[in-house]
């Protein structure tokens, strides 16, 4: 997408090659952010780096993982952005609904104060990080991004063949809240955080109407024309995960305030067009 807008880009990823297989055009890919200079110049950066919270279990090691790959990686771009001859105007970091923690169905925005847990630790200090790029005169945009439903990715990618099997269910009692976005309206959130030079501080990446597990479950199930008749218990998640279950379990009901506020308008704002539209259907 940055690339049909014009962009020249410069890519910091483990796997360079892949860069070059996918793109061609205006794209450099470095394997560290060390391999950056003093010299290199952007006018934006987006940071999404960041160890899949849900990939294996949170172990001390993996809680590691998690910090080091966010918290680190960020105070080290930041102090890249300090001693570089000539910084960003705008620095955009991703960081998740999370932050807010398990609340129930309190609805949460912005101005909503969290619920005191790892995730919101976690995401605090992501935040931090990124935010004191601000006293340096560098524009800073926090991403609280819900999930992204893409059928490339993520969390759809991987229920797509369990659902073809009619597998498919709620989890626990199914009433937990689920903060998602479409594929589009992120990419298209992004860019509008990019280049609209009054918006500032933390923005929820989210759809205006969340919904519950139990919801999100039978869409799924009607659009692809399969049935969703099994329930996985909280207690085998909680013995299966542990800490971690808390993703599939708890849960935020967020609101896009701000981005709502700035006049970003989404494309896919319902959870059924969203699908339809992703999953090619409509």
């Amino acid at each position: 997408l940055l690339l049909s807008e014009g962009h020249q880009l410069t890519i910091i990823t483990r796997k360079p090659q892949t860069v070059f297989t996918h793109y061609s055009g205006n794209v450099r890919a470095l394997r560290r952010l060390t391999d950056l200079t003093v010299n290199d110049y952007f006018d934006v950066v987006i940071n999404l780096a960041g160890e899949g919270i849900a990939d294996q279990p949170w172990t001390k090691q993996r809680k590691l993982a998690l910090y080091t790959s966010r918290v680190n990686l960020t105070e080290e771009l930041v102090d890249w952005m300090r001693r570089v001859k000539k910084r960003p105007a705008v620095l955009l970091s991703a960081s998740a609904t999370g932050w807010y923690g398990n609340q129930g169905s309190v609805i949460l925005d912005e101005d909503s104060s969290p619920h005191d847990e790892y995730t919101h630790q976690l995401c605090h200090d992501w935040e931090k990080a990124a935010l004191s790029a601000e006293k340096m005169g560098v524009r800073v945009c926090i991403m609280r991004t819900g999930v992204v439903l893409g059928r490339n990715g993520g969390m759809l990618k991987k229920l797509l063949p369990v659902f073809g099997f009619n597998l498919g269910g709620r989890l626990g009692d199914g009433q937990q809240w689920f903060s998602w976005i479409a594929l589009q309206d992120y990419l298209s959130a992004v860019l509008f955080l990019m280049t609209n030079s009054k918006t500032h501080g933390v923005f929820n990446l989210t759809a205006p109407q969340p919904v519950t597990n139990s919801d999100f479950t039978d869409e799924l199930a009607h659009l692809l024309h399969r049935k969703a008749f099994l329930s996985v218990p909280s207690i085998v998640l909680r013995i299966l995960m542990g800490e971690m279950s808390v993703l599939l379990l708890g849960g935020q009901r967020v609101l896009p305030s701000r981005l709502l506020d700035a006049g970003f308008s989404f494309r896919l704002p319902s959870l059924q067009k969203a699908l339809q539209v992703e999953l090619a259907l409509g």
